[in-house]
């Protein structure tokens, strides 16, 4: 009995049940292999396509940072002029930092992409926009620098011109100038009718001064007043008065003459001869007298004559 309820409780697998199980081991076995060759693959493709992006990245973050880099160099290259497209300028820098921003916080490489793409159009236009700008300006300095040259001319021409005019003035004005020639004076002794030269002052009792008045188509014929001043040694001139009946002006300066003569001017050569007669009472001095011919602003003539004791 006991032997037989042994036998019973530990029974011997039958060959069927073993090769099963030997079947379901493999299958496993099969699987696992399976399953490790598809992780070790997949995660092959997974360095694979990091490696991919890391490259993707690098390469658009080199592409950014070129169109910043050419942007500057262009900012640079137009100077000044670059002032005058901040806005787009700030547009530009912008749209950098938002691609890179993305570039660091997400990976949608199209979007990115797509970023990149309207930075670099943006840059174009800005570059397009510049060369225009200094196309104007270089066209615009240009037509300044002609004009400045021209302006340089014209006013060079205008001082030449004003300086020949000046020049021609001053000529009319020296040839419109009366001119005397044959300056001749002396001291007078009255005999009766009859006139005596003599330079003894004690003798003289007029001083006779005669001249040709040049004739000169240039000057207006009419009316002119010839004033004729007589300095003694002592520089005091012989007037007949000191008041302003007795004077002239001479270059807006007032001056007392000793003899005025009007004529009638003609334009032809004209004799002229005039007397200033001393009073009775009155003495002159021995010496060199010097006598001036005046006429508007201009002395016309001039003699001296030595009277002696």
């Amino acid at each position: 009995m006991t032997s037989d309820s042994s036998e019973f409780s530990n029974p011997i697998p039958s060959p069927n049940a073993t090769r099963w199980i030997y079947i379901v081991l493999v299958i496993f076995a099969l699987l696992i292999i399976m399953l490790s060759i598809w992780l070790i693959s997949t995660k092959s493709n997974l360095r694979v396509l990091q490696a991919e992006k890391d490259e993707q990245r690098i390469g658009l973050v080199q592409e950014v940072d070129s169109v910043i880099s050419m942007h500057n160099q262009t900012k640079a290259a137009y100077g000044a002029l670059a002032d005058s497209l901040v806005a787009k300028d700030s547009l530009i820098q912008a749209n950098a930092i938002e691609i890179k921003r993305l570039l660091d916080t997400e990976w949608e490489y199209y979007k990115v992409k797509k970023k990149l793409e309207r930075l670099q159009v943006i840059s174009q236009g800005y570059i397009r926009q510049m060369d225009s700008l200094y196309t104007v300006n270089r066209d615009l300095t240009e037509e300044n620098e002609r004009i400045r040259e021209e302006v340089t001319i014209e006013r060079k021409r205008n001082i030449q011109l004003n300086k020949a005019k000046e020049e021609l003035s001053d000529k009319v004005e020296l040839v419109a100038v009366f001119k005397t020639y044959n300056v001749k004076t002396s001291g007078i002794r009255q005999k009766g009718s009859s006139e005596t030269e003599t330079d003894k002052v004690k003798r003289v009792e007029k001083i006779k001064i005669c001249f040709t008045l040049a004739g000169n188509s240039i000057i207006t014929p009419g009316t002119k007043n010839i004033y004729l001043r007589i300095a003694q040694p002592d520089r005091k001139i012989l007037s007949k008065g000191r008041g302003d009946e007795f004077s002239f002006l001479y270059k807006g300066e007032r001056l007392q003459y000793s003899i005025m003569q009007t004529i009638d001017y003609r334009n032809v050569d004209q004799e002229i001869c005039v007397y200033w007669d001393k009073r009775d009472t009155q003495d002159l001095q021995e010496g060199l007298y010097n006598i001036d011919i005046y006429e508007g602003d201009a002395v016309i003539g001039m003699v001296s004559m030595a009277l002696r004791k």
